[in-house]
């Protein structure tokens, strides 16, 4: 947990952190064009004042200054209409197939300066448009950064996961292999020595168990290749199993197809799926209540659902229901729904989610597997 907690945290402040930088980029860029278009306006209003001494100019008027100042607008563009609407004058235009057209506009938007019998109209600045779209430009770039930086953690994190699982996995298999072959070995001594003993089928069923789970562990820590098998079978051994190792208050209900669906899986890892929800159902029921098996063969997916009539899952802990750590019994790792779907959404390509849930009623658990 304190992995995912680290993980949650860096997330939270990549995304203040984003947040405040797009706050203060807009304020400081609306200042900045704010200021700017005051500037540009007070620019216009001497190039207008400038353009009025030029046409009350007569032949002894010194027009030096008037025409430096006109010369000296070259990134504002300017259109000059008359009171006939018709264009006098222009510049910094570099599209004049619509000039026409562009001189209503920047009569709607009011940008216009009253000069005599004739009206000033000019548009922002290339310079200011430019200011007014970076702000934008940059939130783009600082979206993609923490995307990526949180895409890049949660990969490191993935990896991490891995190789915990593929260790442990194979630590664990390796670790049973060599005292489940003796007891195998000590099983078969015991047979020849004691035939008639009923004990020793229920001792040889327990040490065959160690060795299926040894087995499982072994596949955990590799990618187990999928074969065609019965999802019937599968759901058929687990009721079985559960039953003979539950209270007898502990009610398994099954509903299958009367058909055999089949699904290319790895059975026993997939048992160990529905072994492991079944087992959290019965830990949430407290050893009394139903449990509810249901197989639906549907056009194109195999739906497997296990519900229990448990004390439910509060709506805040249902998204971190499968988080490896993440457990709301007294004692408990926290891996078993974990392993469940790594076992479902990456060695089969499924999906399991937790359907519906309401404390004090019961969890419905629901795997999605492709045909």
């Amino acid at each position: 947990m304190q992995w995912t907690d680290r993980i949650r945290q860096v997330k939270i402040i990549l995304v203040v952190a984003a947040i405040f930088i797009a706050v203060a980029s807009l304020l400081v860029s609306h200042f900045l064009v704010r200021d700017l278009s005051t500037e540009e306006r007070h620019r216009m209003e001497v190039w207008a004042q400038a353009l009025h001494a030029l046409n009350e100019a007569d032949e002894n008027t010194d027009l030096s200054l008037v025409l430096q100042v006109m010369e000296g607008n070259n990134t504002i563009p300017v259109i000059v209409v008359n009171d006939e609407g018709g264009i006098d004058d222009f510049r910094n235009i570099t599209d004049t197939a619509d000039i026409e057209g562009y001189a209503r506009r920047m009569l709607h938007t009011g940008d216009t300066i009253r000069v005599g019998s004739q009206l000033v109209c000019y548009d922002e600045s290339i310079m200011l448009k430019r200011l007014q779209a970076w702000p934008y430009v940059q939130l783009g770039i600082v979206l993609i950064f923490v995307v990526v930086a949180i895409f890049a953690l949660l990969s490191s994190k993935r990896a991490e996961q891995n190789k915990v699982w593929v260790g442990l996995s194979k630590e664990t298999a390796h670790q049973l292999g060599t005292p489940v072959s003796s007891l195998m070995a000590w099983v078969e001594m015991l047979k020849e020595q004691y035939p008639d003993d009923g004990l020793l089928p229920e001792m040889d069923k327990d040490v065959k168990r160690l060795q299926l789970i040894a087995d499982r562990f072994s596949k955990i820590g590799s990618l187990p290749e999928p074969v065609e098998s019965s999802m019937n079978e599968v759901l058929e051994h687990v009721v079985d199993y559960m039953d003979r190792r539950t209270s007898s208050q502990v009610q398994m209900i099954r509903h299958l197809p009367d058909h055999d669906v089949r699904v290319r899986m790895n059975a026993s890892l997939f048992e160990w799926v529905i072994e492991n929800l079944c087992k959290n159902a019965v830990d949430a029921m407290e050893g009394k209540g139903t449990i509810t098996l249901s197989l639906f063969d549907a056009q194109h997916d195999v739906v497997i659902e296990v519900e229990d009539t448990g004390k439910g899952i509060r709506k805040k802990d249902i998204g971190n229901v499968f988080t490896p750590g993440f457990t709301t019994k007294k004692r408990g790792w926290g891996l078993g729904l974990s392993l469940a779907k790594r076992i479902v959404e990456e060695y089969h390509k499924g999906r399991i989610y937790v359907k519906h849930s309401e404390v004090g009623r019961g969890t419905t658990f629901r795997i999605e597997m492709k045909k």
